[in-house]
């Protein structure tokens, strides 16, 4: 301990004596800490004393981090292919980490219980999907069509389709029933697991002419079936949706957070959805015939959100709303795209 005695006779000749009390305090404050797991304080300064500073290569990992992109081809769209779904994993795992903490029951301390809490981890998990979305014009216009073309075929028949953590956020916002195929038959005595094997993504993965699970759809299944039905259980009545119909009048009343839930719902059960389908519309489709995704999912009939009218919070919609469910962002896009396309500098039908 001679290099933290050194250190205090430094700050008493050299410091007031509130600076040498407010290191004695928070000393005092290490060794209750430590204390109270059985261990010395001392040794862990020592430690500290000889350990090298942090850097922010090391920190991050950077170089592991850069190291994670491995092409199955030498094309060089590839590598923006893999690192553009790499960082939607980890934009995922972002919102995943505000849901989590919004629904984390710790009694009268639960942050689902507050509106300032409601307010905060919904308009964080909001500005990330429609980051989300708004990035998706990398693989729309960032990526050629031949290139991806080919190094498409190297991936079978691994898919994004295949995202566990996309289901684990739809599994979060809301109740199982809302995630289930519209044409089921409603059965109020069907189990959890009877539920999960109707959930509406599904039907993605069904092969349209052999009527047959796609081999991407059942490797997927094969991993994540057993973990997910897991979190379905743990979430029946912590999901978003549940714990905002239970929660204080002061929450459930608060137009602002009432506005907040709906843009989730849009951003994730539409945008995101047709950022997908302007995508796949752009480099799945050659010579006016659609080619097959590479998980054989049938992406015109699953991406739509007119299909498939997913919502999370479907007591904040109108029944005008849930019928015309992604028409207006339909529009939008539409518009958008357009708009895009007249004042490109290279399109032949720009303005003179």
């Amino acid at each position: 301990m001679r290099y933290f005695a050194h250190y205090l006779l430094a700050m008493e000749s050299s410091s007031p004596t509130s600076d040498v009390s407010e290191v004695l305090q928070r000393i005092a404050q290490l060794e209750e800490k430590y204390a109270g797991m059985g261990q010395d304080m001392r040794a862990y300064l020592e430690g500290l004393y000889y350990s090298n500073g942090l850097t922010y290569w090391d920190y991050i990992h950077l170089d592991s981090l850069l190291g994670l992109q491995t092409p199955r081809t030498p094309l060089h769209d590839e590598v923006i292919f893999i690192t553009y779904h790499q960082i939607t994993e980890l934009m995922f795992k972002l919102v995943k980490l505000e849901l989590e903490a919004l629904t984390e029951d710790r009694g009268a301390e639960s942050e689902f219980l507050q509106l300032s809490f409601w307010r905060r981890r919904m308009s964080r998990a909001v500005n990330y999907f429609r980051h989300l979305s708004n990035s998706f014009d990398i693989m729309l216009s960032g990526l050629d069509p031949d290139e991806m073309r080919k190094f498409r075929m190297a991936l079978l028949p691994a898919s994004g389709f295949q995202s566990a953590q996309y289901r684990h956020i739809e599994i979060m916002s809301t109740a199982l029933e809302n995630l289930v195929r519209g044409d089921r038959p409603e059965d109020e005595s069907a189990s959890i697991e009877d539920l999960y094997a109707g959930m509406y993504w599904k039907q993605g993965g069904i092969d349209l002419e052999t009527k047959q699970k796609t081999l991407t759809l059942r490797d997927f299944e094969r991993k994540y079936d057993e973990p997910l039905i897991h979190l379905l259980h743990k979430y029946q009545t912590r999901n978003l949706y549940y714990l905002y119909s239970q929660a204080p009048d002061a929450v459930r009343e608060d137009a602002a957070l009432r506005e907040l839930l709906r843009s989730y719902d849009l951003h994730v059960n539409v945008f995101w959805k047709l950022s997908h389908l302007a995508a796949a519309s752009r480099h799945l489709v050659s010579g006016g015939a659609d080619i097959e995704a590479t998980g054989g999912t049938n992406w015109r009939t699953f991406l739509p959100p007119r299909f498939q009218r997913v919502m999370f919070f479907p007591s904040l919609w109108s029944a005008q709303e849930q019928e015309e469910w992604g028409k207006a962002a339909v529009m939008k896009l539409f518009q958008e795209q357009v708009a895009r396309v007249w004042h490109s500098p290279t399109s032949s039908t720009s303005p003179s």
